[in-house]
């Protein structure tokens, strides 16, 4: 015998969540990647001391072998005290582990490094290394994040120091993008100065496409600390410290008094290269190289 099939009715009314009266914080389920990851836990006493054997023991062996770093401008900083904003180029993920092992000891060891959430946070394996070994926090860079600002805002206020990189993303040509507001935003609203710091040849090692690296030499330059003005906005702070970073720039590719000679008249090279077509870019950029590889080398005889 067979029985009949029985047929539901379809629901005549929407199914839809349940909605939150106003005023009501409802408490998230805690992330295990993106931009929601909780890396409070990287910043506990244990989590610190072992990234701290991690950045003095094989990073900076492996950075020492990758990239000989040069390191000038420490005397600029002599003088600064409390929570800073490092403020660098950014043309390579060799950067973050450079900085951090030449970052002067009162910040190195107390110090968080804003990190693109749809790359370092991609997965909890990722998320989880990168708050650990280089005390990484995720910031959404494909949208203006208020969260993300009051994250490191918060952190700013415990008395973290902030590396970060304003350009955003890594230069896809060896030219910086240009700089975006967050640093500028974060030394305001947090009364801080900002380190403007620049790294040249890290491009060179250890590209955007490249899949393996290449050992070359690396020098980074720190500048005179720059303090919000009273009544400056984040636009033209940003813009002063583009114009520190690419004054460093210059005094890399030639030598201090000629880049303070430059920045005086106002005609310091741009960080974003030439206007012009690709084959020209990469020309001027090697050209820029060129001319710090003859200041280096030895006088003819």
């Amino acid at each position: 015998m067979k029985l009949p099939s029985i047929r539901l009715p379809r629901p005549s009314f929407p199914l839809v969540a349940p909605t939150v009266p106003g005023g009501v914080e409802v408490d998230r389920a805690p992330s295990h990647h993106g931009a929601d990851y909780d890396t409070g836990w990287a910043r506990s006493e244990p989590a610190r001391w072992a990234r701290a054997a991690l950045v003095e023991g094989p990073m900076r062996l492996a950075v020492g072998a990758l990239a000989s770093p040069t390191r000038s401008g420490l005397d600029r900083l002599e003088h600064l005290e409390g929570p800073v904003i490092f403020a660098a180029n950014h043309h390579s993920h060799l950067d973050t582990p450079l900085l951090l092992t030449s970052i002067p000891t009162p910040w190195r060891y107390k110090l968080v490094v804003a990190a693109a959430a749809d790359y370092f946070f991609s997965s909890p394996s990722r998320s989880a290394a990168s708050a650990l070994a280089i005390g990484a926090f995720p910031i959404d860079r494909a949208r203006v994040s208020r969260e993300s600002a009051d994250r490191a805002a918060d952190l700013i206020a415990e008395g973290w120091s902030l590396l970060i990189f304003p350009e955003g993303g890594r230069s896809p040509d060896g030219w910086g993008q240009g700089h975006r507001g967050g640093a500028a935003y974060l030394a305001i609203r947090a009364g801080l100065p900002v380190v403007p710091v620049h790294l040249d040849g890290t491009g060179r090692i250890f590209a955007r496409d490249d899949k393996v690296p290449k050992p070359g030499t690396t020098r980074v330059t720190f500048g005179a600390p720059l303090f919000p003005e009273p009544g400056e906005d984040a636009r033209r702070l940003a813009s002063r410290i583009e114009a520190s970073v690419a004054t460093l720039a210059d005094e890399a590719s030639s030598d201090w008094w000629n880049a303070r000679r430059r920045a005086h008249r106002g005609d310091t090279p741009p960080l974003t290269g030439p206007g012009t077509t690709s084959w020209r870019r990469a020309w001027a950029l090697e050209e820029r190289r060129g001319r710090r590889r003859r200041k280096l080398a030895w006088p003819p005889l």
